[in-house]
């Protein structure tokens, strides 16, 4: 089992949400290691890729209040240095754009990254929760 994470601020990322909100056994192991509101990094993109999921999944009320939530974080919006190195993350480690971009924030903040998405496995100051271990 991962420890929490060491860095003061930590981006959760979508995978680690959706499991926390969806009240799987999995979210309720990561909800001790979620960080409070002024620890939160929320990248912009996380937020459209939950409001997608939430619209999807949950509905307009839910939705809004998740973002509302998200939205007393702190709010990192996709920028130019966070873009440039999310391309440079995306050539080194084959990251998909999004996921790149998600952990170029993380990265550019000293932020830990909290994520259930195996492909972050291996890279540095990342806590990561396998969903295979959970039942």
């Amino acid at each position: 089992m991962p420890s929490a994470p060491s860095l003061r601020w930590c981006v959760v990322d979508t995978s680690a949400w959706i499991e926390f909100l969806m009240l799987t056994p999995l979210g309720k192991k990561l909800a001790p290691h979620f960080p409070s509101q002024d620890q939160c990094i929320v990248p912009t993109l996380v937020q459209l890729e939950l409001s997608k999921w939430m619209l999807r999944e949950m509905g307009e009320d839910e939705a809004d209040q998740v973002i509302a939530y998200t939205q007393e974080c702190v709010v990192t919006p996709l920028d130019t240095t966070i873009a440039l190195l999310a391309a440079q993350l995306n050539k080194d480690h084959k990251l998909a754009t999004a996921d790149a971009i998600v952990y170029a924030t993380a990265l550019n903040k000293g932020a830990t990254l909290l994520t259930c998405d195996a492909h972050f496995e291996h890279l540095p100051h990342v806590v990561y929760w396998s969903k295979k271990t959970i039942h």
